[in-house]
């Protein structure tokens, strides 16, 4: 199932929400998503509601007219959970809505191409004409617009497209996602368990690692540095496995963990680094404390900062940060030591 929506829209917020787990990053600035980013949801049976499912979320980044490199590789991210997709979620922000609306233009006058807001949306439509599986509109942030706003909003919206359902949400209140989840299960076909019922994503630990690192990123710097940043795991070293009936240490164990920050310009690495080391010291510290909750392990981490002069332009660094390619490599590494 594809979660689609513009930046900034919360998909990974609902994402989250929904498995209960943090499977997504989130942050306030937009394009945090760039891959494709399995959850999955184990649903329990209810009698006369719904039988037992397993529901794989795929959350996709936020859909925008690219202008670099690396927004034509999300943008193919997207594409590819479009070919493996049995319903899709539209997600529309309808507290980002209101506000456009204030300026006092009625709803349709957003349809004329020279409104940024209004090409991004109809971008986002196009990707849905054709597809010959249910579409769920999903309007996010609910619990911040009056109901009298939300209804003509929810009219405008069904012109423009015959949705399957309808249903507005909020993710922060968990309003609505219980009738989100009946919908989607009625609208599945019946099939096989895809993972475990203990496992929540299908991401490498590494990959979640330097996730949460490039969150620090987002939540530390300022605007033009997030953008920029990219992190590549370089080692990941795992405490070793306890002998069967050895007594457990009294201290959690250790994992190292080395992570390059990439950037574009000495500028954002100096930025990055902070005066002394500081603003790196910050982002470190943040990251482990999150890491240590993902691993349930003590972390040492050791970051530094390189700078790969304007990589988003560059279609080999853009690929390499894929874990799918990153695990593909380290496979065929492993052949090749063997």
């Amino acid at each position: 199932m594809a979660i689609l929506g513009r930046p900034n829209v919360g998909k990974s917020t609902l994402l989250n929400a929904l498995t209960g787990e943090k499977v997504s990053i989130v942050t306030p600035k937009p394009q945090t998503t760039r891959n494709r980013i399995m959850g999955v949801l184990e649903v329990a049976a209810r009698k006369k509601v719904h039988p037992a499912a397993q529901i794989l979320f795929v959350d996709t980044p936020g859909v925008h007219k690219p202008s670099s490199q690396l927004d034509r590789r999300m943008l193919q991210e997207v594409h590819e959970a479009l070919e493996t997709r049995d319903v899709v979620l539209v997600l529309i922000d309808a507290s980002r809505r209101v506000q456009l609306e204030a300026t006092g233009e009625p709803a349709q006058a957003h349809q004329h191409k020279s409104s940024k807001w209004a090409s991004e949306d109809e971008f986002l439509f196009s990707l849905i004409k054709g597809l010959d599986c249910p579409v769920f509109l999903v309007l996010t942030k609910i619990d911040l617009v009056a109901k009298d706003i939300l209804l003509p909003l929810i009219e405008t919206l069904t012109k423009q497209y015959n949705f399957a359902e309808v249903i507005p949400v909020s993710a922060r209140k968990k309003d609505g996602l219980e009738l989100l989840v009946r919908k989607i299960v009625d609208a599945l076909p019946v099939g096989e368990r895809y993972y475990p019922k203990d496992q929540y994503t299908d991401q490498p630990t590494r990959f979640m690692v330097a996730e949460l690192i490039r969150e620090r990123i987002l939540v530390e710097t300022g605007e033009e540095v997030p953008y920029a940043a990219a992190v590549v795991i370089e080692s990941f070293e795992e405490p070793p496995v306890e002998e069967p009936g050895k007594k457990s240490p009294t201290r959690l164990p250790l994992t190292r963990i080395a992570a390059a920050i990439y950037c574009e310009r000495d500028g954002q690495k100096a930025i990055l680094i902070g005066k002394g080391g500081a603003k790196l010291k910050e982002i470190g510290t943040g990251a482990r404390k999150q890491i240590e909750s993902l691993l349930g392990t003590r972390v040492y981490l050791e970051l530094h900062v390189i700078v790969e002069p304007n990589w988003r332009e560059s279609r080999g660094f853009v690929d390499s940060l894929d874990w799918r390619r990153q695990l593909e490599a380290m496979t065929e590494g492993k052949r090749e030591r063997d």
